[in-house]
């Protein structure tokens, strides 16, 4: 296996996994703050591989106190190239029932208190999302999640509300209007910001309830969006088993491992000391050219 490294953002039973080789929990420092938690290093079916438990272990931090910045800044220090999100939504479409899954394609962000960009004070930069996922990752994931026998809904829609309450019935018949498939509170900014990092980001959602426009039926609680999660999580294990056994021997470049030298205005080298120091992992490959 040459050149793959793939981290892992998701829940708690996708890094119990049998089989993995040279398990080894890892503190990373970060400039940005405290990360969700250490990470899980280790290979599997032959390929190495990152786990980072984005609400940490025992599931104790919200979405809206999740430290994306330090998150995606520790993955891009432990060296990781491509980046896997694994994360629970709500369906906004009668044909995504609960159990199923979905691969995201586009965002509709509607957060609005979580810091979205690595840049700023001194080095400004303008990332193009028009197309926010990776291509090859999310088609990889698609084609072993077929293999598995589970049939995803293919370049979704997903909107990223801020939480954590669930939604009022007058913004979840908005989001249908507006053609969005799933609703999830983890994918924005972290979508954002393994942009900025140069690192191919594929999100594989797994669909836990029907968000509440449906309004013949009793609103979702956590006790049956845990149930149908703790049904998936062997579903997510196999699918990411499939995923790192499929990585090419040889991991061709991205058009997104270089993304930023048309996106960084001026000469990022001028800017306050500080601001290189936080910027020291995202901006290794333009700096050391």
């Amino acid at each position: 296996m040459s050149g793959w490294k793939l981290g892992v953002l998701g829940g708690s039973g996708l890094y119990e996994l049998p089989g993995l080789k040279n398990a080894r929990w890892q503190r990373i420092d970060s400039p940005w703050g405290e990360a969700s938690d250490e990470v899980l290093t280790g290979e599997l079916e032959g390929a190495p591989v990152v786990f980072l438990p984005r609400h940490g272990r025992g599931h104790r931090l919200l979405p809206g106190e999740i430290n994306m910045r330090a998150n995606i800044d520790v993955l891009k220090r432990a060296g990781c190239t491509d980046l896997l999100s694994i994360s629970a939504v709500g369906s906004l479409r009668e044909d995504l029932p609960p159990g199923a899954f979905a691969v995201a394609g586009q965002y509709v962000d509607r957060t609005r208190h979580r810091p979205a960009s690595f840049f700023g004070e001194g080095v400004a930069a303008h990332v193009s999302l028009a197309d926010p996922v990776c291509p090859r990752l999310s088609a990889m994931a698609v084609a072993v999640l077929r293999e598995g026998g589970v049939a995803p809904f293919e370049n979704a829609t997903y909107l990223a509300m801020e939480g954590p309450q669930f939604s009022t019935r007058a913004e979840s018949r908005l989001y249908r209007s507006w053609g969005c498939d799933v609703i999830g509170m983890t994918a924005i900014p972290e979508a954002r910001l393994a942009r900025e990092a140069e690192l191919p980001y594929a999100n594989v959602c797994m669909v836990t309830d029907y968000d509440c426009w449906r309004e013949s039926e009793a609103p979702v609680g956590i006790e049956e969006v845990l149930e149908v999660m703790r049904r998936n999580v062997d579903l997510a294990r196999q699918m990411l088993r499939r995923l790192l056994a499929a990585l090419p021997a040889a991991r061709e470049p991205s058009p997104i491992d270089s993304c930023l030298d048309a996106a960084i205005m001026g000469d990022p080298a001028g800017a306050p000391p500080e601001t290189l120091r936080r910027l020291e992992a995202i901006l290794a490959r333009r700096l050391s050219a």
